[in-house]
């Protein structure tokens, strides 16, 4: 991925690092070969050699948000169909380019894949560090594992075309290891899997139904863990939950039902949660427009309500969460991600600095890259987002993505007023030799 060489000092606005500290004011970040080289008060900042400047206009400076359960091949899914046989892959491949666009666009400079047709996601990884399109630091999972029967596998007997494009179905712990092993071929870095069942699946497959046994899932993380991959889980059922901590994952998703047990053991092994809330508001609100069948409704409700209460008892506790989940239906578009931070304050009760550092810091924890992404802390690389606002008094200005005054990655600028007018594409706000 292209680094920019040029120097850059971001000014006057108020930082907010990414690690839950309180903000600095009059804040400066100074950005050197694209990495961090300053970052604190304006009066402190290093003044030496030519460095061009970018006015925060009283903003605000922080990290690149990370989007933790990203599906880039799904697009304006309204049944199941879309997700995995509406498209071939060529099309669901320009689709992915145009989502990964469209997530850079909005603030997001990385993101984790939750899954993906084709194995899109590891060569959309290769096109974005190669510079051949933008997107965000992307960490691919590829297609997913399910057992035969759960919640991935709707394509009945009969028409004999698989889900092979999509989920990898798997029956007993030989069959979960060679899942694994062509995983390991696709070149993935996460191993996706389906240890529950949904709301959308109320009649055989409800959000309180195991879709994995354990054995198939600790042969998952045993062979997944031998080539240095890792593995997550769509884990609503508490059982799932605790199956999945006890297999060894490496993270969950949604950890939906959790009681005292599941989140004793959650904590002791600081297993980190992306819980995806956003998309069940979503359904609540947006499904009876769309016609989706009120037990499905009233699963996502219960869904909602559980979540929520789980994901407070975890930060409340110490423990780790993620932001981001399930963007790409029809009722919760891409380009919607940031509604999922200013639902976990309005609506589940986090501070805002709370939800910055779940969707920076933990969401590059997550990655596997907390040493270089998510703060804004000398030596790491310069992702910064810069906005016309205080987040912190309002944090839905993240969702207007015409209050971006620049997306800044690796030091380079990739989007914002400072980028592009959006209409004569000319500098909105030059920059200024210093």
């Amino acid at each position: 991925m292209k680094i920019s060489e040029a120097a850059l000092l971001i000014r006057n606005g108020q930082i907010i690092d990414g690690t839950g500290a309180p903000p600095i004011q009059d804040g400066a970040v100074l950005i050197e070969n694209g990495r961090i080289s300053y970052v604190g008060s304006a009066e402190g900042a290093p003044d030496q050699g030519p460095i061009e400047t970018l006015d925060a206009r009283g903003g605000t400076i922080m990290p690149g948000l990370v989007e933790a359960h990203f599906h880039p091949t799904y697009f304006n899914v309204e049944a199941l169909e879309d997700l995995d046989i509406k498209f071939p892959v060529e099309y669901v491949t320009i689709l992915a380019t145009y989502n990964a666009k469209l997530a850079l666009e909005s603030g997001y400079t990385a993101a984790r894949s939750g899954g993906s047709l084709f194995n899109v996601d590891h060569w959309l990884k290769k096109a974005i560090e190669n510079d051949l399109i933008p997107g965000p630091r992307l960490v691919a999972s590829g297609r997913e594992i399910c057992g035969i029967g759960g919640l991935m596998d709707w394509n009945p007997d009969y028409r004999k075309i698989g889900m092979e494009g999509l989920v990898l179905l798997v029956n007993g712990a030989d069959e979960a290891r060679a899942a694994v092993r062509k995983l390991v071929k696709d070149g993935v870095e996460w191993v996706k899997t389906y240890p529950t069942g949904d709301a959308a699946s109320p009649d055989a497959n409800d959000h309180h139904t195991l879709c994995m046994t354990f054995e198939e899932m600790y042969a998952v993380v045993e062979t997944a863990h031998n080539h240095g991959l890792k593995v997550t889980g769509h884990c609503r059922a508490t059982e799932g939950i605790k199956n999945a901590l006890r297999a060894g994952y490496d993270a969950l998703e949604h950890g939906t039902f959790m009681d005292d047990e599941a989140l004793e053991m959650l904590l002791e092994r600081d297993v980190p949660v992306v819980p995806a809330l956003y998309f069940e508001m979503a359904s609540v609100k947006n499904g009876p427009a769309i016609g989706m069948p009120q037990a499905v409704i009233d699963g996502h409700l219960e869904t909602l309500e559980g979540g929520a209460e789980s994901a407070r008892r975890i930060l409340k506790a110490g423990g780790r969460l993620g932001m981001g989940g399930d963007y790409g239906f029809a009722w919760n578009p891409h380009g919607d991600y940031a509604k999922e931070l200013s639902f976990f304050v309005d609506y589940v009760g986090f501070t805002p600095l709370e939800t910055l550092m779940c969707a920076t810091k933990t969401g590059a924890e997550i990655m596997g890259r907390g040493d270089d992404l998510g703060t804004l802390e000398t030596g790491k690389l310069a992702d910064v987002l810069v906005v016309d606002g205080d987040v912190l008094a309002n944090i839905s200005l993240l969702q207007h993505r015409e209050r971006f005054l620049a997306v800044i990655q690796g030091g380079e600028i990739k989007a914002g007023a400072y980028k592009y007018q959006p209409n004569d594409r000319e500098c909105a706000y030059p920059l200024q030799e210093r």
